[in-house]
């Protein structure tokens, strides 16, 4: 009988998130373990809700929502979203500028497999949200990764950016608030980023997921505001973190800037969203009501807010460990610490990262998995309460306290 093998279009294309590590976590918890799962910004296992008004009007739209929609998204939700950029300065945004999608997830790979012949390349950030770097590969590109500078509050470093670019680079990806440091980018780095697209002609894509999570004085600075109507730009945001309901799967693609420039890689997008029908239509019927309706989030991201609570205790704890070292996340619901190679010489950080699940019964993801250039950080989500992050960071400092890699 003939082996099967998987497509070579898989083979430089990892999302380590969810890859053997999760597997390993899987194979204990059949055994009776239980795992404190830190590896992923999975709100509702730790207790978040989704707001009631949401989920009512999700099921009072439910029996018109049994057949496909428009291949772009029902009317209502894509003009809640315009209305929500037009409130944010985006005047020139039309309704059919607007894509929803089955989490951004989907709108990501199918912007990216529209655009890209093989050998093109966009510039992604390291440490990235590795979705990106996976889908500019599976849709035949190169991924070059771009610093950020941890020195310098987890910034773009624009020289480093602007030495990149080549005559094969489409686009800039820009993550803001990132994933996976919790950095909020000023304006003046969104706006060197903007330059350097302009001046090279490329498009810049905007995960802006995280908009609405903000901390202390932070101001989230949408991308779009910045390029204008010269730098086309395609913005990615959604219902999952803001709105507690990532199983849902809603979320939306804005196309703003000289789109009849674009007119030829627009009427690719809209052959591939044509190609799979329709988002999730229930999930759609969410969109409007949750952008028009009381925003829940403030509450728990302002002082004594729950999210904010957390991250304030995480920060604190983790820096408190001998050779740990964590920048203080502005946005998102991550931390992305740095352990001292001196102290802890570890040359595979996978291997560390098993190690501390099979000890500790903590699961955290390894730096690399977010193409971090160095086997030195790893990403732990903030999302558990105050008393789990208390034990699961007193877990880590016990386990490092031996640790011999």
């Amino acid at each position: 009988m003939a082996e099967f093998k998987q497509s070579t279009k898989l083979q430089n294309v990892l999302y380590d998130i969810r890859g053997p590590l999760l597997d390993h976590a899987k194979y204990m918890e059949a055994e009776g373990h239980r795992i404190l799962k830190l590896n992923i910004g999975n709100p509702a296992p730790f207790g978040f809700e989704a707001p009631e008004a949401i989920l009512v009007d999700m099921i009072r739209h439910l029996p018109k929502a049994q057949g496909y929609s428009d291949s772009r998204g029902i009317f209502s939700a894509r003009t809640a979203v315009v209305q929500y950029y037009q409130g944010r300065g985006l005047t020139q945004m039309d309704v059919d500028d607007v894509y929803l999608g089955n989490g951004v997830s989907e709108l990501i790979t199918m912007s990216l497999q529209a655009l890209l012949n093989n050998g093109d390349e966009v510039l992604v950030p390291t440490p990235d949200y590795p979705l990106w770097t996976a889908s500019v590969s599976l849709a035949g590109g190169t991924a070059v990764h771009y610093l950020c500078d941890e020195d310098n509050h987890w910034w773009p470093d624009l020289e480093d950016l602007a030495s990149k670019i080549t005559s094969r680079t489409k686009g800039i990806v820009l993550i803001n608030p990132n994933n996976p440091t919790g950095a909020v980018y000023p304006r003046s780095i969104i706006e060197g980023m903007v330059k350097l697209a302009r001046d090279n002609g490329l498009i810049i894509f905007a995960d802006e997921i995280y908009e609405k999570i903000l901390y202390d004085d932070a101001v989230h600075i949408n991308a779009a505001t910045v390029t204008g109507d010269d730098v086309l730009c395609l913005t990615y945001s959604g219902l999952s973190k803001a709105y507690r309901i990532a199983g849902f799967r809603s979320g939306w693609m804005a196309i703003t800037g000289p789109k009849h420039k674009a007119a030829d890689y627009i009427e690719g997008i809209n052959l591939l969203a044509n190609m799979r029908l329709c988002a999730n239509v229930p999930a759609q019927h969410a969109i409007q009501t949750a952008l028009g309706g009381h925003q829940s989030i403030n509450d728990l991201i302002l002082p004594g807010g729950r999210l904010k609570q957390q991250r304030d205790k995480a920060y604190q704890l983790l820096n408190e460990i001998p050779g740990v070292s964590c920048e203080l996340a502005q946005g998102a619901l991550y931390l992305f610490p740095r352990l001292d190679p001196e102290m802890y010489p570890i040359k595979d950080d996978e291997q560390f990262a098993l190690d501390l699940l099979k000890q500790q019964k903590i699961l955290i993801s390894h730096g690399r998995a977010f193409n971090w250039i160095n086997p030195d950080h790893f990403r732990m989500v903030t999302l558990p309460n105050v008393d789990d992050l208390e034990d699961a960071i007193g877990r880590l400092a016990e386990f490092l306290s031996t640790y011999k890699p």
